[in-house]
């Protein structure tokens, strides 16, 4: 009985034993919450057979120098770099601008 009346006494006990077992009980548990919740992400991530084949071929069908050819063939000397529009800008008539430009210049 005395044993048990000081540790009611000691604020050690009865403070920070409570406290410990909060933050160390609270890290398991959201541990174990935290996992359930990415479980779930991938369960609902799961696609459809047909078409998860479809985005598997088009990932392996992509090859260096297939690429390199596509961008042979395209015509970089006559590209020009046009300046969009600012975003307090008209984009319309700053587009109708740029085109009185191009047609000014051609």
């Amino acid at each position: 009985m005395l044993s048990l009346k000081l540790l009611k006494k000691n604020k050690t006990f009865r403070y920070g034993v409570p406290m410990l077992l909060l933050i160390i009980g609270g890290s398991f548990g959201l541990r174990e919450f935290t996992q359930i919740r990415y479980d779930a992400q991938t369960t609902r991530r799961k696609l459809d057979p047909s078409l998860e084949a479809k985005v598997n071929k088009a990932r392996q069908a992509v090859v260096l120098e297939d690429e390199y050819e596509k961008l042979k063939d395209l015509k970089l000397d006559e590209w020009k770099n046009i300046r969009g529009p600012r975003p307090w800008e008209d984009s319309k008539e700053f587009q109708e601008q740029q085109r009185a430009r191009q047609e000014g210049r051609a």
